[in-house]
């Protein structure tokens, strides 16, 4: 199916629409579910998400991806966190440049978008040792992706220590940010 391309007009009317959608997207939503659907601010909602891998590309380009996901259609923005890549060194975490999580999540708030952040640990995308740092093998006892008590436990690490990033930078919905699912 091709789509008509048409140019884009920008009058009043819609000005005051985007300055409205804005001001509702930094105010806090409240996030449910029942049995049919995702509930936001009480009315269900079918979501269109897609994925932005936030290292696959430089911070300098994040905000056009965005928005071309947001003109595209998109609700929400998902992105796996790559351990592998923000701790490469056990107990050594590097969140700059392409890794800066918190810039990439920041920016999906200011689209007006919401995020569904995928701490993993596995990494399903294509990446090298599927997300996993290289590290992580030589853990003694460790088996991958078991109800393995050493992976278990590197594993709940990590997540933590995300987990607690986002907290502190007020970034789940229910402090005002964009994050409403987590895996």
């Amino acid at each position: 199916m091709a789509f008509k391309k048409t140019p884009m007009c920008i009058n009043s009317n819609v000005l005051v629409v985007l300055l409205l959608c804005s001001l509702a997207c930094s105010v806090t939503a409240s996030v449910s579910y029942d049995s049919k659907a995702i509930a936001i601010n009480g009315q269900r909602r079918i979501l269109i998400s897609g994925s932005i891998h936030y290292p696959r590309s430089s911070p300098e380009m994040w905000p056009d991806l965005i928005q071309k996901a947001k003109e595209g259609g998109l609700d929400v923005i998902q992105t796996y966190v790559f351990w592998n890549g923000h701790e490469p060194t056990q107990g050594k975490y590097y969140f700059e440049e392409n890794y800066d999580l918190v810039k990439f999540v920041k920016l999906v708030k200011e689209a007006g978008l919401y995020l569904h952040l995928r701490i993993g640990p596995y990494v399903c995308a294509e990446w090298n040792f599927g997300g996993f740092p290289v590290w992580l093998k030589y853990i003694p006892g460790i088996n991958f992706r078991t109800d393995n008590g050493p992976f278990k436990a590197q594993m709940q690490r990590f997540t933590t220590k995300i987990v607690n990033m986002m907290k502190a930078e007020r970034l789940f919905e229910t402090q005002g940010g964009p994050i409403i699912l987590s895996q």
